[in-house]
């Protein structure tokens, strides 16, 4: 009897081995399915979202749109769900995504659609939260991101005319659409999925340079299989250019002006009104004032475009963060380029972070009333926490770090950027080149408005001064033999709107001059710090103690060590000029202590127990400390108005 009974103990463990085993399995075929196929929401359906009369119309019966932006590309992937369910609780029926092109194509024929990529994860999340989902494709997006979402490869092509039917643009595009659409188009209401329209480019009325454009991306979404109803967005001074036929006109604006309104009627009559870009806030740029627009001031606002029966969109529900060096920069209006920050808050009703503000709360309890049920209540905040400053413990000038950068370049002229041999022949995208040639006496060094963006200048290593847009000249002083100048030029962020698109070459764009004699003959070093250049570093054994007087530029590394369980903070640098933060090998973001902002989000699914790697890029001072916060500083407010 005893052997009888423990071969039935082992019988029952091997039954339940084999039980686990076999559920395990089906978990993993079932995530894979679901990873590459769309959730069926309801099979055998008809009546999509149509605009057929003065109101919308889903399955058949009136509906509005009540809709928030949210960029996956700006939020953590281990935040999606948190963001999005908080979306929900406030009421909102619609996400509203654009797609990034420049990251989702790096190098021309190189497709990246994985991990904070991964757009079909995050259509299917929005649909298993009982969320459609309006697609803004582009391929221009604008959204305060670097060249509008277009990868600068497209700029190494020196006849390029970006947005519009040059063959170099559409070849590109329909490359691009090719790869896209065919990840989309599953996941569209026919065919059981929750995107229920389609944004036809963006904005193309303020730029508006070939009539045949449009069309042409039109036909690119349809011809890949795009059936849901177009729409275009354009602000009021856009619709008049910005339409295609067969795709809803919808507005963009902050102020309701019903001249607008009655001016979109009077494009489309006996169609629906829709705000696909309601701004709920604004962007920040660096040197200027935090703008905000008021609680109070927005909420009339809302409550009028509801009560006419409009459809909204809010740009956005919750902004997130420009990481890296993804910002854009804006030229309309003022005399040379200002870039964005790097938060990309808004303002807007979930901050920067997740949290709930005055905004969300009064949205919440506005919206409510067009529901015929309660909502659902709002989830728990995300704890924040001040850790204790982490001291700098070494540092690695610029000069040392060039061993772990591609091979440098030799040019006899200046060359741009995008077209340098790096990156297999793709160009540098983003951060910083170094440009290095001979010179044997001083003067007056003459940039010809030539520097895209900003250049710090050595003479053998040592910091003479700055070129920008507003100084152009700069003293370089005598010296004896044959010495190297220096120039650190920083791309500070691309335009993403306006008609100066075609420009945004970064770099020396052109020749410079020492006295009345153009420079020749330069060694060029690509610093575009991507992770791995980062990582190797991180690992390199060229680190000097913090005992030594550190040369700037230089890279500063210290350690933020966690005994539990990682909770949100805000790096602040205080003491620190200007640079780029990384922590665990991911770029945050630029700092500068001309501000606005004067803190870096860090979100706690990107840190671990133990000891976490920061490492700061700096231009030109440190006070030894990498300080913390558990709010963030976006400096002193204005009123957007």
């Amino acid at each position: 009897m005893e052997n009888v009974s423990k071969f039935t103990v082992r019988l029952s463990l091997k039954q339940r081995y084999c039980l686990l085993l076999g559920l395990t399995v089906a978990v993993i075929i079932a995530y894979q399915f679901t990873r590459n196929r769309p959730p069926v929401r309801r099979m055998n359906r008809s009546g999509g979202l149509r605009a057929d009369s003065s109101h919308f119309t889903l399955e058949g019966k009136p509906f509005r749109i009540l809709g928030g932006s949210i960029h996956y590309f700006r939020v953590p992937r281990a935040y999606w769900k948190d963001r999005l369910t908080k979306m929900k609780a406030c009421g909102l029926n619609t996400l509203t995504t654009y797609v990034p092109w420049n990251l989702h194509e790096p190098e021309r024929g190189v497709f990246d659609f994985e991990d904070q990529l991964d757009l079909e994860a995050y259509l299917h999340l929005a649909d298993s939260l009982g969320l459609w989902v309006i697609l803004r494709p582009g391929p221009y997006i604008c959204a305060e991101w670097d060249l509008g979402g277009l990868p600068s490869w497209l700029l190494r092509d020196r006849n390029m005319r970006l947005r519009t039917t040059y063959s170099g643009f559409t070849d590109a595009v329909n490359s691009f659409f090719d790869h896209l659409i065919k990840k989309v188009a599953p996941y569209q209401y026919s065919k059981g999925g929750p995107v229920i329209a389609v944004q036809v480019e963006n904005e193309y009325g303020s730029y508006a340079k070939d009539e045949e454009y449009m069309p042409f991306v039109k036909e690119a979404l349809l011809s890949r299989g795009i059936t849901e109803l177009l729409l275009t967005s354009d602000n009021k001074d856009g619709l008049r250019l910005g339409g295609v036929k067969g795709a809803l006109e919808t507005i963009n604006f902050q102020k309701l002006n019903q001249n607008d309104i009655k001016h979109l009627d009077g494009v489309q009559p006996q169609k629906p009104k829709m705000v696909m870009e309601f701004w709920s806030g604004w962007f920040d740029l660096w040197g200027d004032l935090h703008h905000v627009y008021s609680a109070e001031d927005m909420i009339p606002v809302v409550t009028e475009i509801l009560e006419q029966g409009m459809s909204i969109n809010f740009y956005m529900f919750h902004g997130g963060t420009n990481f890296g060096f993804m910002n854009g920069a804006l030229a309309v209006g003022m005399p040379a380029p200002k870039p964005m920050v790097t938060n990309y808050d808004y303002d807007a009703p979930l901050s920067e972070a997740g949290d709930y503000t005055t905004k969300y709360h009064l949205l919440r309890n506005l919206i409510s009333h067009y529901h015929n049920e309660p909502l659902p209540g709002p989830p728990y905040l995300v704890v924040k926490k001040a850790y204790q400053p982490a001291l700098v413990q070494q540092h690695l000038s610029l000069w040392s770090a060039l061993h772990f950068t591609e091979k440098p370049l030799k040019s006899e002229r200046p060359v741009n950027m995008e077209a340098l041999a790096v990156n297999n022949n793709n160009g540098q995208s983003y951060g910083y080149t170094l440009y290095e040639t001979a010179i044997t006496s001083g003067g007056v060094l003459n940039s010809n408005n030539n520097i895209r963006d900003r250049a710090m200048v050595f003479v053998d290593r040592h910091f003479i001064g700055v070129l920008d847009y507003q100084v152009q000249e700069l003293a370089v002083p005598d010296g004896k033999g044959r010495r190297t100048l220096s120039l650190l030029v920083e791309n500070c962020g691309r335009v993403n709107y306006g008609k100066t698109l075609d420009e945004q070459r970064k770099g020396l764009v052109g020749e410079i001059q020492l006295n009345t004699h153009l420079l020749r003959d330069f060694i060029i070093h690509s610093l575009d710090m991507k992770p791995g250049f980062v990582n190797r570093l991180e690992s390199a054994g060229h680190w000097m103690s913090m005992r030594q007087r550190p040369s700037f530029p230089a890279f500063f590394h210290a350690k933020l060590y966690l005994n539990r369980s990682p909770k949100d903070t805000y790096i602040k640098l205080p003491g620190w000029s200007k640079g780029v933060v990384f922590i665990n090998g991911r770029n945050l973001g630029r700092h500068w202590s001309i501000g606005p902002q004067q803190t870096l989000y860090v979100p706690a699914p990107w840190l671990h127990r133990g000891d976490n790697q920061v490492i700061v890029f700096e231009e030109q001072e440190t006070d030894g400390k990498i300080q913390f916060s558990s709010s963030p500083d976006y400096g002193m407010a204005v009123d957007v108005q």
